[in-house]
């Protein structure tokens, strides 16, 4: 698969089986090593723990708490039926410690949990857009939201935080329709310190052997529920600089949360 197929891929918003491998593009040969991941993400001091006795919420009622169309502005919402992996099956790694970090990206839950619930919020397109490319210029969000019983929630933020450690020096992963993608490198980032915990990073991706593009991730837990936000840029698959994720989709999605 080259790089073009990916961005028509993305044009037409068929993320498929995992966005990283779909988005991103094929993998090379090239693996780079670093030791300059910083301290995992980043928790609150006074992050609150969920009650031992917290249930899981089901998957309809996991649902309810997405965002809808009339409750973030500016964005247009849809569901991630078409667009995100329906299980954890259909995403693989070649580093076990890495699948946390592979189903945060994917709207997945990134605990010890199948159940989950997934949509994407999209930027309103600008004004006067005449051509493809800047139909293009908008940002996607992928969210993804999952429950736990008792502790299970925390248990998914540690393993994202180890997951950020291990695999600093890159994984490899391949989405069931056998397309790779080769993540070079991953780096902590100081979250957005809200909910009762905060996980953020950054992964490095081999672009087909033309350089490497910049994703970031968010997993924020509140209470025993865990929301994950990767956001893509279409028209810039090529930036040094990952795109934010937006701080009003964030906001309005944990509010939801109770």
């Amino acid at each position: 698969m080259k790089r073009s197929t990916g961005v028509r891929m993305c044009a037409t918003a068929a993320v498929g089986a995992l966005s990283l491998a779909l988005v991103t593009g094929c993998s090379s040969e090239s693996d780079k090593k670093t030791d300059d991941t910083k301290a995992s993400g980043s928790a609150s001091a006074s992050a609150a723990a969920p009650a031992a006795t917290a249930k899981a919420l089901a998957k309809p009622e996991l649902e309810k708490l997405l965002l809808t169309q009339a409750e973030v502005k500016g964005y247009r919402v849809d569901d991630g039926d078409d667009t995100l992996p329906k299980s954890k099956a259909e995403v693989k790694t070649d580093k076990p410690a890495c699948d946390p970090l592979a189903w945060s990206t994917a709207g997945l839950a990134p605990g010890d949990k199948d159940v989950s619930a997934s949509n994407t919020i999209a930027a309103e397109p600008k004004d006067g857009a005449k051509d493809l490319e800047s139909a293009l210029q908008v940002e996607m969000t992928f969210v993804g939201l999952s429950s736990y019983d008792g502790d299970g929630a925390e248990k998914a933020m540690k393993a994202v935080s180890d997951g950020v450690k291990a695999c600093s020096g890159g994984y490899r992963l391949t989405s069931e329709a056998e397309q790779d993608g080769k993540v070079t490198k991953v780096t902590a980032d100081q979250g957005s310190a809200q909910g009762d915990e905060t996980v953020a990073f950054t992964q490095s991706v081999d672009m087909d052997g033309q350089g490497t593009a910049q994703f970031r991730t968010e997993v924020v837990r509140k209470g025993n529920t865990v929301a994950t936000f990767y956001t893509v840029n279409f028209a810039d698959f090529g930036a040094t600089k990952a795109a934010e994720i937006p701080a009003a989709v964030v906001q309005a999605q944990l509010a939801k949360i109770k």
